[in-house]
């Protein structure tokens, strides 16, 4: 049961549009020195606020809330204990494709769920839910017409945090999702414009084929390049034959989902996840600051503990400690 003082904390950073997973430890097999019902916020940081286990198993929360945090899905965390008990692990240090082969240490996954053995887990199994709560990705709105007007009602059904705007107040800033003009002529540059150059991963501009040439022609002229200039769809939105002012922000609406969605899809490697493999045991562990580590060939090689740390540095001369900042 979560309680009070995490629950305040819980708001402080929905207020403060601060991602953070809710970790529940809902099953534990002894021995093991956590109860079910522990509850712990996890930071984009790697922060812990709250108990769910000790050392190790923390070591495993961290990693898959980061994971949970970019797919903004839940999961159910399985950490079980190394199955081979009173025998240590071979003496080598692990390739990477050894790693990768070696399927007893992988994760094994399920829909909603994902199973990881623990090599430094005393003995106990945990099962950990993690909730991801993002905040609500931002799309701004400039104009004042009926398509903003219909786009402001349907948003919030789709999680996002509809916002109007002038094109000026607010403007555009990294971070948000998508800017979405339907202005019919007032305001549009100054928005566009700024959307392009904070990198927002949505830009659309409601007009026929037409005027929306005229506007790129004169963003065009205002210095901006070519290849920004591409990033703006126009006419905004999926192609459905839409008339009405609901119509088309559905249309628009629907393009911007997709947008989020293959933003949120699995990472491509390990390191845009925040995540890497501990090459003495072959542990998931979280990319975060406090994360032991050192560096060879001048590559980072990250490890769940000082132990896996100390058995890298013992076995490779050259390693180096990174330095510090």
């Amino acid at each position: 049961m979560i309680g009070e003082e995490l629950v305040r904390r819980a708001q402080e950073l929905t207020e403060a549009r601060e991602p953070f997973v809710t970790a529940t430890v809902v099953r534990v097999q002894h021995p093991a020195s956590v109860e079910p019902g522990s509850t712990a916020l996890v930071l984009t940081d790697g922060t812990i606020e709250g108990f769910v286990g000790g050392v190790c198993a923390e070591q495993s929360v961290k990693a898959y809330s980061l994971l949970a945090l970019k797919s903004e899905e839940p999961v159910l965390l399985r950490i079980l204990p190394d199955p081979v008990e009173g025998e240590g692990r071979d003496e080598r240090e692990l390739t990477p494709e050894e790693v990768l082969a070696a399927g007893e240490e992988l994760p094994t996954e399920e829909e909603g769920a994902v199973t990881v053995k623990n090599p430094c887990l005393s003995g106990g199994a945990i099962e950990v839910f993690l909730e991801p709560s993002p905040p609500s990705p931002r799309v701004l709105l400039v104009g004042n017409t009926p398509t903003v007007a219909a786009a402001e009602r349907i948003g919030p059904e789709l999680g996002f945090e509809m916002v109007r705007t002038d094109g000026r107040d607010p403007e555009p800033a990294e971070g948000d999702l998508a800017l979405v003009v339907a202005a019919h002529g007032r305001d549009e540059l100054h928005a566009l414009r700024c959307a392009l150059e904070v990198g927002l991963p949505y830009v659309g501009l409601v007009a026929s084929p037409r005027r929306g040439a005229t506007v790129i022609g004169e963003l065009r002229a205002a210095g901006v390049e070519d290849e920004q200039l591409q990033r703006i769809d126009v006419p905004a939105g999926i192609p459905i034959g839409s008339h009405s002012a609901g119509e088309i922000a559905i249309s628009v609406l629907a393009r911007v989902v997709s947008v989020r969605r293959e933003r949120s899809g699995s990472p491509e490697t390990a390191e845009q996840a925040g995540v890497a493999v501990d090459p003495i045991c072959g542990m998931t562990v979280a990319v975060v600051a406090d994360t032991p580590s050192v560096v060879r060939d001048g590559e980072t090689v990250y490890f769940c503990s000082e132990g896996c740390k100390r058995t890298f540095e013992a076995r490779d001369e050259h390693a180096s400690v990174p330095a510090a900042g």
